[in-house]
């Protein structure tokens, strides 16, 4: 039981390292100057694959940027939208590179989305049948967790590329438009490689929690 909480513990440690990372990245790009704003450039990027169908919306909290493929929406927090840094508009581009992804049919992200509701399920009734079979002493039940928890990971895994791919296409992108000068580049791959450590880091944990639930079964 004392490795499986070192293991538990770890993946905790990992997470917090990374998100650190990403935050001290964005910071500090934040203070070097882009010319035009995350919208802007995110906007830039779109119209010139001809997603002029794409939309763009500001939201609340810090780093909450995402890409909605059901509404085909850029989704932006308030500081890349507004921004005019290299983390903004490196922030921003990468959330097009999704929506580019989306209309090319990227087969990686195509197959991401179609996991997104067994991983869902899987960390939900997962969890709930892991915790269920520990108060109860039932190996079996825990096991039939872990198994359904194991979607989580598969999904992770299935996202790293989708999220590298995402960030390369940004980079290029800001360079080959003229939105940042190529010397400029290595401003927005900074902010950029610590986030992908997060999806890293992220796959890691998912991993590290399935081998801790595995290990709680074979101790019962």
């Amino acid at each position: 039981m004392g490795s499986a909480w070192v293991l538990m513990l770890g993946a905790m440690v990992l997470g917090l390292i990374a998100q650190a990372r990403v935050k001290s990245a964005f910071n500090q790009m934040s203070r070097v100057p882009a010319g035009l704003t995350g919208q802007q450039a995110a906007r830039q990027m779109l119209d010139r694959e001809g997603l002029y169908n794409v939309g763009i919306e500001q939201i609340g909290g810090q780093l909450s940027d995402h890409y909605d493929p059901r509404s085909k929406v850029l989704r932006l927090s308030q500081d890349v939208y507004h921004g005019n840094s290299m983390a903004a508009v490196g922030v921003a581009c990468h959330e097009a590179g999704h929506a580019l992804q989306d209309a090319a049919s990227y087969a990686p992200l195509v197959i991401r989305n179609m996991a997104v509701p067994s991983a869902n399920f899987g960390s939900g009734t997962g969890m709930v049948l892991i915790m269920a079979g520990l108060f109860l002493g039932m190996t079996g039940l825990i096991m039939f967790g872990a198994i359904l928890f194991s979607a989580v990971v598969a999904f992770q895994v299935i996202n790293l590329p989708v999220e590298f791919d995402a960030s390369r296409r940004a980079r290029q992108a800001l360079v080959a438009q003229g939105m940042i000068a190529p010397n400029e580049e290595h401003y927005v791959a900074k902010v950029l490689n610590a986030a992908a450590m997060t999806y890293v880091a992220g796959t890691v944990q998912s991993i590290m929690t399935l081998v801790y639930y595995l290990m709680l079964a074979r101790d019962e």
